[in-house]
């Protein structure tokens, strides 16, 4: 019985020791998941517009090595549809991976990736046509939105961030829209224009009919524009037009100012279509409008 009664002690010692090293073992890596940190992408920040009467939303990305103490200053890469579930995360990507010394296409850049709150107020002009304005009854602020860009939006992120005076907006879709009435309307705003598959076809496709700054003599400013298109066919609009068509029809529209201050590209990416086209597009867009050196 005394036999029995010494194994059973043992036998419970050694499950309580056990049970001791699992919970340790336990608690041990506890403290190792406690000790993960979350992979930061760049910054939240936010402006009050007095324009738009709302609050913005901005994700920035900061390039490696940036220091707000430091002389060193960075070209601005302005992205429409900017949200973290929207372009921001691949863009940024795009930015970082072209600007690494053993790729050096880019420099190195500040991104700004604009949220989304509404993107047929923001990025439409008015209509005629009664179906859209139906459809989209808070359609039609475009003007404040470029407004924002330029009176608030810009300076805003010139006085708190260390920027040069290159200045790159990239937009598609309806933010091909806007970025193409910003460059017929106020030119001056960006250096660089990447337009990806424009709804041109807003309003019937009036903006075609626009006078612009551009064609002027006057615009000095040195200027480039890149615009693409996959293979997207048929607009969403009563009278029928195709997405290719238009894109290449304001590239040719442009390239008839004859100013040789601004020069334009075109880019028709077949393989692509309006859900694709947005990643090849940007990246192609960065061999165009930063050519490295040929090699002597």
């Amino acid at each position: 019985m005394k036999v029995k009664l010494h194994t059973y002690k043992i036998s419970l010692f050694t499950l309580l020791i056990f049970c001791q090293l699992t919970t340790l073992g336990q608690a041990k890596n506890q403290k190792t998941v406690n000790r993960d940190k979350p992979f930061v992408l760049g910054v939240i920040d936010e402006i009050q517009s007095k324009t738009l009467a709302e609050k913005r939303i901005l994700n920035i990305y900061l390039p490696e090595g940036y220091q707000p103490n430091d002389t060193t200053r960075y070209p601005v890469i302005y992205l429409l549809d900017g949200s973290a579930d929207e372009d921001f995360i691949h863009i940024a990507g795009l930015v970082q991976f072209n600007s690494f010394e053993w790729v050096n296409q880019v420099p190195k850049s500040i991104v700004v990736g604009i949220a989304t709150v509404d993107r047929r107020r923001d990025f439409t002009f008015p209509t005629t046509i009664e179906a859209d304005r139906k459809k989209f009854p808070t359609a039609g602020y475009s003007d404040r939105f470029i407004a924002f860009i330029g009176n608030e939006l810009q300076p805003y992120i010139e006085k708190k961030y260390k920027t040069t005076s290159s200045k790159t907006i990239i937009g598609q879709s309806l933010g091909g829209l806007l970025i193409t009435e910003i460059l017929f309307k106020k030119p001056s705003l960006f250096n660089k224009y990447i337009i990806v598959s424009p709804s041109l076809w807003w309003d019937n496709g009036s903006l075609f009919n626009q006078d612009s700054k551009i064609s002027e003599s006057a615009f000095h400013p040195q200027t480039r524009v890149y615009i693409a298109v996959g293979k997207e066919g048929l607009t969403p609009t009563e009278i029928p037009r195709v997405m290719e068509v238009d894109a290449n029809l304001l590239a040719e529209k442009i390239k008839g100012f004859n100013n040789q201050n601004v020069k334009v590209y075109f880019d028709f990416l077949p393989q692509e279509d309006h859900a694709t086209i947005m990643h090849q597009a940007v990246s192609n867009s960065f061999k165009l409008l930063y050519p490295k050196p040929k090699k002597e």
